[in-house]
């Protein structure tokens, strides 16, 4: 069902052994638009400082990708959902 497996737990293990910001791509680590959304979550949940995401105006028509694209919408409901996450997690985005 998934492409690949998102190790999610290397999130907070990273932010342990460096100073450096933790992104996380949830478009390519699953494959599948589908779920997208809830990995995105999970990600800000552990610690993520940014999110790596696909969007496409025409998913069906992008030159790769498309699979794992999400549409604008979709993007905009995302975002507005994983602020109170990063809120919970004394975070902003």
């Amino acid at each position: 069902m998934t492409r690949n497996t998102l190790d999610l737990s290397a999130v907070p293990v990273l932010k342990k052994l460096t100073h450096l910001p933790v992104f996380v791509d949830p478009s390519h680590g699953v494959g599948s638009w589908e779920y997208v959304e809830p990995m995105s979550k999970a990600a800000v949940a552990v610690g993520a400082d940014g999110l790596m995401i696909e969007v496409h105006s025409n998913p069906e028509e992008a030159f790769s990708d498309g699979a794992q694209s999400l549409l604008p919408k979709k993007f905009e409901k995302l975002m507005k959902a994983i602020r109170p996450i990063a809120k919970a997690t004394d975070r902003e985005i």
